[in-house]
C-alpha cells in the first residue's frame, strides 16, 4: 500500500531533519520502502512517498522522527490504478 507522508518540521527546523538523516539514515524497518520526496521552496514541508504492507512499520517510522517533525499520512493509489478501477 502506498501513503503520502506530509512533514511539517517543528520550528521551521529543515536542518535539523537533514542532519538527523545524514547521521542516521532513514531509519526504516525492513518491509518500509521509501519510494521519493519532495520538499517544499519554504523549506516547511516535506512530501514523501511510502509503501508498505504492515502500518505499524510506519508508526515506528513515525515515532522516531516526530521530536522533529508533525505528520499527516495519506494513504493513496495511482492515477492509473484509479482509472482502471472507474472505467471497469
Amino acid at each position: 500500500m502506498l501513503f503520502m507522508v506530509i512533514e511539517r518540521f517543528r520550528r521551521q527546523d529543515a536542518k535539523a531533519v537533514y542532519r538527523r538523516f545524514r547521521e542516521k539514515g532513514r531509519m526504516t524497518d525492513e518491509g518500509l520502502v521509501f519510494v521519493s520526496s519532495w520538499v517544499t521552496a519554504d523549506l516547511g514541508r516535506c512530501f514523501q512517498l511510502m509503501e508498505c504492507d504492515d502500518i505499524a512499520l510506519l508508526q515506528r517510522w513515525v515515532a522516531e522522527w516526530s521530536d522533529l517533525a508533525e505528520f499527516e499520512i495519506v494513504p493513496v493509489v495511482s492515477g492509473a490504478a484509479t482509472a482502471a478501477v472507474l472505467d471497469g
